[in-house]
């Protein structure tokens, strides 16, 4: 907070002061999920957890950077595989390798930027899917990685993450938290920031931004490498979990970017709460509907639609609007020093 004469300028509420309490809350209930559950309930929390953060990353993107990609499926593949190459065939160990996918994805992202920030609108979101199809082409051609087949992991691999079943699903639940605390804490951060700044301009108004100073180019080259790089350590948490890998299934445009759309969409999209509605949301439906085959799918859509149609800011975005509610403000508003009325916000 900072004291200007008179008045103080703040981004924090009283909303989100509850908010983060509620946050936390629900935070400390999921931890405790190996007390209260069993294996399914902490794999479900897993999965869970990084559809938060793969919904986190394309919300970030495609809400305040402009960048509507249906191409993120690339950097989980890309983190999926360099998780098994780098621990079968550099000796790496599992958890390190986290992190090592994360910066494969990252810098295999510069490249990517390239290509696609050549493109506009509806012209880059088809670029993002085929350079995610090259991507996919490209590892089906790779022998030794199993081909379109894919591959396991070996069994020593698998053990030392931990030498008991349980402790290692321990050590993935673990992760699997952290990792949606932190790709939610992050963009939180990093919409508090400068950056965070420049990308409401962007979003705003491109031509205004460019003309304010600010670096379009650069600002969004760091959102998108940014976004691969989280989105590259969820894929190599994803298969580490699964312990096997394919390149249809990991670079699948269904499972980890259409499902991430729809989370991001029947949320709200620009909204950092926006996710978290969204992918709680998409849970009960899956779970009530997943047994209807190919009428799940369907069902999503409709639900998708009349959630566009009825609240086009989605159901986070609806709420907030009617009732001021701000759970992870990034707005600057001015108050009275005092305590009184607030003067406004920016």
């Amino acid at each position: 907070m900072a004291n200007t004469g008179t008045y103080c300028v703040t981004t924090a509420t009283r909303t989100s002061r509850i908010g983060l309490m509620l946050m936390l809350a629900g935070v400390a209930f999921l931890s405790l999920t190996p007390v209260w559950g069993g294996r399914s309930d902490m794999r479900l929390v897993v999965e869970f957890c990084y559809f938060l953060a793969l919904a986190q990353m394309w919300n970030l993107l495609a809400g305040y950077a402009g960048l509507v990609s249906v191409g993120q499926q690339a950097f989980v593949g890309l983190g999926g595989y360099a998780l098994f190459v780098s621990t079968i065939f550099m000796g790496v160990h599992p958890l390190l390798a986290l992190p090592l996918a994360a910066v494969v994805a990252g810098i295999l992202a510069l490249p990517t930027a390239l290509i696609v920030f050549r493109l506009r609108g509806a012209y880059f979101a088809i670029g993002t899917w085929v350079m995610a199809e090259v991507y996919r082409l490209s590892f089906a051609q790779v022998s030794v990685l199993g081909g379109g087949s894919g591959q396991s992991l070996p069994i020593n691999v698998i053990k030392s993450v931990a030498s008991s079943r349980s402790d290692r699903e321990l050590v993935v639940f673990a992760i699997g938290i952290m990792l949606a605390v932190a790709s939610t804490g992050i963009v939180w951060w990093l919409l508090r920031s400068r950056h965070g700044l420049a990308l409401t301009a962007i979003r705003d108004s491109e031509p205004a931004s460019e003309s304010l100073g600010v670096n379009n180019f650069k600002t969004k080259l760091l959102v998108y490498v940014l976004a691969a790089a989280i989105t590259g350590f969820i894929g190599a948490l994803i298969y580490l979990q699964k312990f096997r890998i394919a390149p249809d299934a990991a670079f699948s445009l269904i499972d980890w970017t259409a499902y991430v759309i729809f989370i991001v969409v029947i949320g709200g999209i620009g909204r950092i709460e926006g996710p978290i509605v969204g992918t709680i949301v998409f849970f009960i439906l899956r779970e009530f509907l997943s047994d209807l085959g190919s009428w799940y799918l369907m069902m999503l859509g409709l639900v998708a639609v009349v959630i566009m149609l009825k609240a086009p800011q989605g159901i986070w975005g609806e709420l907030a609007n009617r009732f001021d509610l701000h759970f992870f403000p990034v707005q600057r508003r001015l108050y009275r020093s005092d305590g009184q009325t607030p003067g406004g916000s920016a």
